[in-house]
């Protein structure tokens, strides 16, 4: 990253990179700390079928959110701001909220009933309209927040979201101690895009006039059209595997699926938007400088892979401790799932700036071709490794899927796009987490063999992981470091 900051772009590009991304690893810190306290705490008083229905009603909510979406937000920072007109903002938002209504109003009528036909669970008809209230509100958050990050005042963004998401957590936590059982889930599911807009509003100041332009809808929606169809794949592709699970082996199956999900791929997920949210503008910005652009993109494969490589390993070598100890024996089937997810979310933050460079370069187009044939391999896979081994063969599918992710982004590379990166330079790039991933493995497995405690294990994991990435790229960090603290 020192060298994205000193080699490339703009003075004033490095200063929005290096604040953009202090503000957004904030968020992930607080954010992170905070929903990993509140999983545990709620993890012991309910229980895993608890957490299935909630999974099992969100395969279908998440869905329609996608589609409330329609690319907007996408569409709206890609856009060079000498092409970007008031009418953008104002019809984007009143077409979002329109169409946000019709989307509630199948979602209580036609979809909640479905759902619990197709889960033999009648609550859902209940569950899901519940969830599907925060789709009326999104709509006017989201010009909001394509502002500030068009702006990349990532400072405003990581209040916002750490201050909604932890007022709802604690609401969440006093419900579950007064015994609202799932509902306490719901409620932390939901909760936060309303307490979110008002601080949108004050935030940006920005406020929506009755006004709908044709040629604005149509420049925005034109752009909007593929990314949506892009996230539709993407969310399909990442969320098959709650519908099978949920269907073929039941909420509680569900639920213990959930748990590693979200200490595994959650953790990987928030931890790219970090930088990726920064750098989606920046790549649009820089969208001709092809020199420019890979340097970046290397340096955010770079810094993902620094923070998610060793909490991985932790999980893959004492994860079977971390669950006993941690959530209780009830949560022992999540230790197989978990650990393979570990491994999966290694490989897939390889390829952790894909989309923001695709959508940053204007090629939605091919980042939804992507996503179809990652779909036609991975359902089959998933159903067949359900099938046969349940959670555990599911959990093998997306390892195989995450494997076939990273190939696909190398013929990317290779082939489609301007930029050219070959594996040699992935490798040379990576070598740092690379080298003390696998000290730091080997060094933990001993320990763990000779019967150490999972915690000193877990210390000694992190002080060997960050003492080979010091001496490997320690004058870089220091750099970094050192532009952090100007700002």
């Amino acid at each position: 990253m020192g060298s994205v900051l000193t080699e490339t772009g703009s003075g004033t590009d490095k200063k929005l990179v290096a604040s953009g991304i202090f503000w957004n690893f904030i968020q992930l810190i607080i954010n992170q700390s905070f929903n990993f306290i509140l999983k545990l705490v709620l993890a012991k008083l309910l229980f895993p079928s608890e957490f299935g229905l909630v999974g099992m009603a969100t395969v279908f909510t998440g869905f329609v959110q996608i589609l409330n979406d329609l690319g907007v937000g996408s569409a709206l920072v890609q856009r060079k701001d000498e092409h970007l007109r008031n009418e953008h903002y104002h019809t984007a938002f009143w077409t979002g909220v329109v169409w946000s209504v019709l989307l509630f109003l199948i979602m209580s009528f036609g979809v909640g009933p479905l759902a619990a036909l197709f889960y033999d669970k009648p609550i859902l008809k209940t569950i899901v309209p519940v969830l599907s209230i925060g789709i009326l509100v999104s709509p006017v958050n989201l010009v909001h927040k394509a502002q500030l990050t068009k702006q990349m005042n990532f400072k405003k963004l990581a209040f916002i979201d750490n201050t909604s998401n932890i007022i709802v957590g604690i609401i969440a936590l006093i419900m579950a101690l007064k015994g609202a059982g799932v509902w306490a889930l719901v409620f932390n599911s939901v909760g936060n895009v309303f307490l979110a807009m008002p601080l949108f509003f004050k935030a940006t100041g920005w406020k929506p006039a009755f006004i709908m332009d044709k040629q604005a809808f149509k420049e925005v929606f034109g752009f909007g059209v593929y990314t949506t169809g892009s996230n539709i794949l993407n969310y399909l592709y990442n969320n098959i595997d709650y519908l099978l699970i949920g269907k073929l082996l039941g909420a509680s199956a569900l639920g213990v699926y959930t748990l590693a999900f979200v200490l595994t791929d959650t953790f990987r997920s928030r931890l790219m938007a970090v930088i990726n949210n920064v750098m989606y503008p920046i790549y649009g910005k820089n969208q001709n400088d092809i020199a420019s652009l890979k340097r970046y993109y290397l340096k955010v494969v770079l810094f993902n892979c620094l923070f998610v490589f060793p909490v991985m390993i932790f999980f893959v070598v004492d994860g079977k401790y971390f669950i006993i100890n941690v959530f209780g024996a009830k949560w022992q089937g999540t230790i197989a799932p978990l650990q393979i997810l570990s491994i999966s979310v290694m490989f897939h933050i390889l390829v952790s700036g894909n989309t923001s460079l695709l959508r940053g370069l204007g090629r939605p187009g091919l980042e939804m071709k992507q996503q179809i044939f990652k779909a036609l391999v991975f359902v089959p896979s998933l159903a067949l490794g359900i099938y046969y081994y349940g959670i555990t063969g599911a959990a093998w599918a997306v390892l195989l899927n995450k494997i076939i992710v990273v190939l696909v982004a190398q013929y990317t590379f290779s082939y489609l796009i301007p930029i050219k990166i070959s594996i040699i330079e992935f490798c040379i790039a990576l070598k740092a987490p690379i080298i003390a991933s696998v000290c730091s493995f080997t060094i933990t497995y001993l320990l763990n063999i000779a019967g150490v405690n999972y915690i000193i294990s877990g210390i000694v994991l992190c002080i060997c992981y960050f003492i080979v990435i010091y001496l490997m790229m320690g004058k870089e960090l220091k750099t970094v470091l050192a532009g952090l603290r100007k700002r």
